[in-house]
């Protein structure tokens, strides 16, 4: 049997290629979910997907399982007890920043009905499909990442650089980063 064409990008573990293809651009339209991706991009910030990938379970049960009523409501005492815990990244600012970006999520879904129908505005509503042929083409920002950025900072959002914003666009499915020969390409 044939091996599956990947992108390049995930081959280094097992965990990398499952994420691959089960999740990595296929478009996402449930708040929880973005809100898991808006925790996990921001604690990304300066480091590896895979090193944030691998503590994954470990932010799900220090965030209570991404629920943004939840995490809305930490106090500074909750936040300090999940800084002691190795199964995160125990960056001060980047744990109290999920605080926060709970609650702005919960202002933007109140605003708009949901998260997602704010997100999915700018890209139109459907997904950007690229048809990279390399790795190297694939940029790290765009005018779209720019632009939500530009919104998400404007309402207090915190650890949503334009760079952090393409990657959850790109994990999200609101743009396609599959390369042309990978076997997800065509079915995100």
């Amino acid at each position: 049997m044939k091996e599956k064409v990947r992108c390049p990008w995930c081959l280094k573990f097992d965990q990398y290629v499952q994420y691959h293809d089960e999740e990595w651009g296929v478009p996402v339209h449930n708040d929880q979910v973005h809100f898991e991706f808006l925790i996990l991009e921001g604690a990304q910030a300066g480091l590896s997907w895979s090193t944030i990938l691998k503590k994954r379970d470990g932010y799900r049960k220090a965030f209570a399982g991404f629920d943004p009523v939840k995490v809305s409501k930490f106090t500074e005492a909750k936040l300090e007890k999940i800084l002691q815990d190795p199964n995160i990244v125990r960056n001060k600012l980047k744990v109290y920043a999920a605080v926060n970006n709970a609650k702005r999520f919960l202002e933007v879904q109140k605003e708009f009905g949901s998260f997602d129908k704010y997100i999915w505005s700018f890209v139109g509503g459907k997904p950007i499909v690229n048809k990279w042929k390399s790795l190297s083409e694939i940029p790290a920002t765009t005018k779209e990442s720019d632009a939500l950025s530009k919104d998400l900072i404007k309402r207090g959002f915190k650890f949503v650089g334009s760079t952090v914003i393409y990657a959850h666009m790109q994990a999200c499915g609101l743009v396609n980063d599959h390369l042309v020969d990978c076997w997800k390409y065509k079915r995100v």
